[in-house]
């Protein structure tokens, strides 16, 4: 992304907020065709720039694993990159196995399938 000042990029949630004013004037047509294309085109700016400002958010994050033994945090830096491999199951906890219910004795039936013994 080119450097540009502070002046220039707008803040993520002033960017956010002219998207969406760009968007909504796409969507009702409330524009002609040059100043629907010029919007587009500063929308997918803006975008970029949400993008970017997101990015460098999550890379700042860090993880919280445990305390020093004076009490104060002890982190280690965020690790954004995917973990999950094509070929490898999927990583996660997996689910405990239920017991299977125990099985209940059905009542034995009549020969001539009568419902006499049955008050249902």
């Amino acid at each position: 992304m080119p450097a540009t000042s502070n002046a220039e990029t707008p803040t993520f949630e002033a960017a956010l907020a002219e998207l969406q004013r760009i968007v909504t004037d796409l969507e009702n047509g409330s524009v002609g065709l040059e100043e629907s294309l010029a919007r587009f085109e500063r929308g997918v700016t803006l975008l970029k720039t949400c993008y970017a400002t997101l990015e460098q958010a999550e890379q700042r994050i860090e993880l919280l694993v445990g305390a020093k033994a004076d009490g104060s945090p002890l982190t280690e830096p965020f690790d954004a990159s995917a973990t999950a491999d094509a070929e490898a199951p999927a990583a996660g906890r997996r689910r405990a196995k239920k017991a299977k219910p125990a099985e209940v004795p059905t009542p034995p039936q009549a020969d001539d399938d009568s419902d006499a013994g049955f008050l249902f």
